[in-house]
């Protein structure tokens, strides 16, 4: 099994120095490729290069530390946390540290990206080996100074301190320090004398944000900047015939009407003027197999009842299993499309002239979309300049850029700068969805023992990825198989926080809980049982730990009472393994007038050492509401192409007064961080549906629950 990432680069080659002309020092670092030889450092901030650094450190005369954040901010609290952990290693004043974003590198940094929930366990090991090499080199000029051997000196707090008790601040030896070779093996702190790390840290933009500042991408202006709106077709699967513009081309503020593809766009002096002039906007369309949510559960039944899958894992022989068992069960779980909903709508700026493409917005894969912008205007990638603002919720729905393609094509046809605006409707109408899944899972019980599992997903435009087949109760189980097929649909799907996991881990957990019903068994003590079977496997495409999930899972149940509540609440537990995350939840529900109402959700995680807590506790508590809140309320579908919603005075999410308090815990231990964004919703579903069950009798197979309650009912 393995748990750990390992990054593996040159310390001789990922760092460069230089002294600023405006005073202090430099350092460009890059973290996955070495430094090209014949690039040089620049001597002022205003001339930064990230092409040619993935992020920079700048240290003041005064000692003053200003770090560069390379990697997108969704609100996961990257851009404090990355931040914090180079701060731990050069030993700096943290109130002395400012964080600014830093712009795209597209050449050297190969995960400047928000996704997967990878930031902070993907650049653990260079930014703090970053950290130390920058102050081993502030040592190794205070000891010039000094004419003492450098290993004799101290530092704390951005203070070095010789063993007479003098001091320097690394404000006054900087210049020094940024014209010494770059140190080699340099030591790294031990975990117990980290004094940053671990410790709760204010998110760095909270003033900006709470104060209204422009952060976001709906903030930027430019000089000369138009608004575009933009009308798309209205359903799934049509195509634009013909349109008239007289109307909205009359409408005060609009400057020009512009067709690309099958979209038109309104191009305005203001946003509210572009919205009037597309809601003026007449067009005709005609349609091209329109999809309805009615057929789409008919598919992928028929996808689960067919023959056709790719086996993505298979263990001893599921066939006999089956044969020889005392009991076979077979459940089938289903999931809506969802959409994102992000706080902020879809936004990009682009300015598109003949020697340079200028890209401004909220986008979590920058590199891959420069790359389809120069695909798409014919340009070479290193024309283009692309800056990331902050983004007003992500969840995978930025990372597909296509606003940001819809902003630069338009820039280009328009030959002037402009941004486009979604609308909230735009936003919920015009994709990228959750897909909609079904799963088949079956189970062999004999000997009151689980000796078989099955499990097919049937798929919209995809299916689960990577080492996902891998997860528990792979190698749990002796005779195991996983099949996966998909349908592919003109209406356009993605990744959705904690893609196919989000659905994945309800199917699963509840279906364990049936299992733990049926061998009448404690259903926490069926999942330790089995997690015994992985402790000894030498599989490496298991992932996750047998150890590290058992401690997880007896933590929520130390800390969640499990077993002794008071009377009329209803516990139901679930556990799921993401993101190379262990995490395990219960949840505590009462009923009011009969209806379900989660109170409290306990939750125990494995996430390594924590770099910031205050942010931790929020990832996970957002991730649960967000599980909660989806497996609920939240339903989405089609009829000939169309969304059935496009707004939330239709589309039910989670409401202020439903959210149940969150109750997080985590395991301490000295491992490298892993993902946190994402792991904290997968469990969420499955732990109340269980709880649902305790209290009402009433399994659950379907979401929302809320539907399905009503369509059993089991609810008025």
């Amino acid at each position: 099994m393995k748990s750990q990432l390992n990054t593996n680069f040159s310390r001789r080659n990922f760092l460069k120095t230089s002294v600023l002309a405006g005073g202090g020092m430099l350092i460009g670092f890059n973290f996955l490729t070495a430094c090209k030889k014949e690039v040089a450092m620049p001597v002022d901030v205003a001339s930064l290069n990230f092409n040619d650094f993935n992020a920079f450190i700048k240290i003041s005369d005064e000692g003053y530390v200003t770090i560069f954040s390379p990697n997108p901010e969704i609100g996961q609290g990257v851009k404090t946390a990355m931040p914090m952990i180079i701060a731990e290693e050069l030993d700096a004043d943290w109130s002395k540290v400012t964080v600014a974003q830093g712009a795209l590198d597209t050449k050297n940094f190969t995960r400047q990206v928000a996704g997967g929930s990878q930031s902070i366990r993907s650049s653990w090991d260079a930014l703090r080996q970053t950290g130390a090499t920058a102050k081993q080199m502030l040592v190794n000029a205070a000891a010039a100074k000094w004419n003492v051997d450098a290993s004799t000196l101290k530092t704390s707090k951005g203070i070095i301190t010789n063993a007479n008790g003098d001091q320097l601040g690394y404000g006054e030896v900087v210049k020094e320090a940024a014209l010494l070779e770059v140190p080699e093996n340099v030591k790294l702190k031990e975990i117990e004398d980290f004094t940053i790390i671990g410790k709760d840290a204010i998110n760095v933009d909270i003033d900006e944000i709470i104060t209204g500042k422009p952060l976001f991408g709906l903030d930027y202006k430019a000089e000369g900047m138009a608004i575009a709106v933009v009308l798309r077709p209205p359903a799934f699967g049509q195509k634009l015939v013909d349109f008239d513009a007289t109307k909205a081309k009359a409408v005060n503020g609009v400057s020009e009407v512009i067709k690309f593809g099958d979209k038109i766009a309104v191009l305005a002096t203001s946003t509210w003027a572009a919205m009037k002039g597309k809601k003026a906007l007449t067009a005709n369309y005609k349609d091209d197999h329109p999809e309805s949510t009615e057929n789409h559960d008919k598919i992928l039944t028929d996808i689960l009842d067919g023959k056709k899958f790719e086996t993505r894992r298979e263990d001893g022989n599921i066939k006999q299993a089956f044969a020889t068992a005392d009991k076979v069960i077979e459940r089938t779980y289903h999931s809506p499309f969802l959409p994102h909903n992000c706080l902020e709508p879809m936004n990009f700026y682009a300015d598109v002239t003949a020697d340079k493409v200028h890209l401004v917005g909220p986008i979590q894969t920058p590199q891959w979309t420069v790359s389809r912008v120069a695909q798409l205007l014919e340009r070479e990638p290193e024309t283009i300049h692309c800056e990331m603002t902050r983004m007003g919720g992500g969840f995978g729905r930025r990372l597909y850029g296509d606003f940001a393609l819809e902003a630069a094509e338009i820039s280009s046809l328009a030959k002037k700068p402009i941004k486009v605006v979604f609308t909230r409707e735009d936003d919920m109408t015009a994709g990228t969805y959750r897909p909609a899944i079904k799963y088949r899972i079956k189970a062999s019980l004999k000997d009151g023992k689980v000796t078989g599992y099955y499990l097919k997903e049937a798929g919209i435009n995809g299916n689960m990825y990577g080492a996902i087949a891998n997860f528990f109760p792979a190698g749990c189980i002796p005779n195991f198989k996983v099949d996966t097929a998909n349908y592919n649909s003109n209406i356009t799907t993605g990744a959705w926080r904690a893609p196919y996991t989000n659905f994945l881990a309800f199917a699963e957990q509840s279906f364990f809980d049936e299992l733990a019903t049926e061998l009448n068994i404690d259903a926490i003590q069926l999942r330790l049982d089995l997690l015994q079977n992985v402790k000894s496997s030498t599989d490496d495409k298991i992932e996750y730990s047998g150890q590290r999930m058992e401690d997880t899972i007896k933590l929520v149940r130390e800390k969640g009472n499990w077993g002794n509540t008071q009377e009329g609440v209803f516990q139901g537990f679930s556990a799921y393994y993401s993101h190379n995350t262990h995490v395990a939840e219960i949840a505590d529900i009462v009923l009011k007038d009969g209806f379900p109402v989660v109170k409290k959700v306990t939750v125990a995680v494995d996430c390594g050492i924590l770099v910031n807590p205050t942010g931790a506790r929020n990832q996970v508590e957002g991730g649960v509401l967000d599980g909660i809140g989806h497996a609920m309320y939240a339903d989405f579908s089609f009829k000939d192409g169309k969304p059935a919603h496009k707004n939330f005075d239709t589309y039910r999410l989670i409401r202020m007064q439903e959210t149940p308090k969150v109750e997080v815990y985590f395991i301490e231990n000295n491992l490298s961080p892993t993902g946190l964004g994402e792991p904290g919703l997968p469990p969420a579903g499955g732990a109340v549906a269980n709880a649902i069950n305790v209290a009402l009798n009433k399994r659950l197979y379907s979401q929302p629950f809320l539907n399905e309650l009503k369509k059993s009912s089991v609810l008025g």
